[in-house]
């Protein structure tokens, strides 16, 4: 019998449709599933999950996580992670980065009214630079080195300021007038006295410093600060299980002295947990935070 062509055209798309349906909907999805039963591939498809001596789950080796307290602050006997922007820290459903860039320098102040009131105001938001020095600061402060980094205040904010004056043919003001400190809030006392012999003010919340020439200030902190760049920058995915190893020997002295064992164990064990090079020239040699804490658990204890 002959159909007409348009009845054959529709007969051909459905049997298209229902091979195609079959191969990737079926056939495909269950190759994969069971590639992922394979020796040596079953781990990695589970998860890459590790487990502590006593059999349960810790983490995974390829997932990072935070080694912190109930109230968020860093539990001292363990190595702590780098900073993470994946939701609220290391959150595997939302990898994300923070997506500021290097003019990412001037706070949104928060409204002295709502944090006067124990609040925290949502409309407030912090530089990429005021995240670095604070977390530099506070890195600093936790592991008794001097947390100083160019371009940041003593008390850990972008040290920032908007210069008003007349302006020469170059674009920059000349004759400063009024200077503010940008990041410093009132009554916060400004990271510096003066600025070309010109008083330097606190900023105030809501008030327009947009005419003024932004002046990011160096300081005098070191050019190569004692604090690692990765213990202030979170990863790209917000999900990187490792550290550098100059930041994993920064926190050597502490973790030893909270656990009651030599530093010379502790550096032991970040030898034993340190990768190179992807294929001998990728990327920089990391320290898994998660198998080294794991590996201090199991041979030196934390008795606190």
């Amino acid at each position: 019998m002959h159909l007409p062509n348009w009845v054959r055209q529709h007969v051909a798309a459905v049997r298209a449709l229902l091979v195609l349906t079959v191969v990737t909907g079926i056939v495909y999805p269950l190759a994969v599933w069971a590639v992922a039963f394979l020796p040596g591939l079953h781990d990695k498809a589970g998860g890459s999950m590790v487990k502590t001596a006593a059999g349960t789950a810790a983490g995974s080796r390829i997932i990072g996580q935070a080694f912190t307290g109930p109230n968020g602050d860093p539990l001292t006997q363990y190595f702590q992670s780098r900073p993470s922007a994946a939701g609220n820290g290391y959150d595997p459903t939302s990898t994300s980065a923070s997506n500021l860039g290097p003019e990412s320098i001037i706070d949104t102040l928060p409204d002295p009214a709502i944090t006067k009131a124990g609040k925290e105001d949502a409309n407030a938001k912090q530089s990429l630079l005021t995240q670095v020095c604070a977390r530099s600061a506070a890195v600093g402060r936790l592991e008794g080195v001097d947390g100083a980094r160019p371009f940041c205040t003593k008390d850990g904010v972008g040290a920032v300021l908007a210069v008003f004056g007349p302006r020469g043919r170059d674009g920059h003001v000349s004759t400063p007038t009024r200077v503010v400190s940008l990041n410093q809030e009132a009554p916060a006392v400004p990271f510096i006295a003066t600025y070309k012999g010109v008083k330097v003010e606190p900023a105030s919340f809501g008030a327009d410093y947009s005419a003024g020439e932004v002046v990011p200030v160096r300081g005098d902190a070191p050019a190569a600060p004692k604090v690692p760049a990765d213990a202030v920058t979170a990863s790209g995915s917000g999900l990187d299980p490792h550290i550098s190893p100059a930041y994993a020997r920064l926190q050597a002295s502490r973790v030893a002295k909270v656990r009651g064992v030599p530093v010379a164990r502790v550096l032991t064990a970040i030898e034993h947990n340190q990768d190179g090079r992807g294929l001998g020239f990728l990327g920089e040699p990391r320290v898994n935070v998660l198998l080294l804490n794991l590996e201090l658990d199991r041979t030196s204890p934390f008795r606190g």
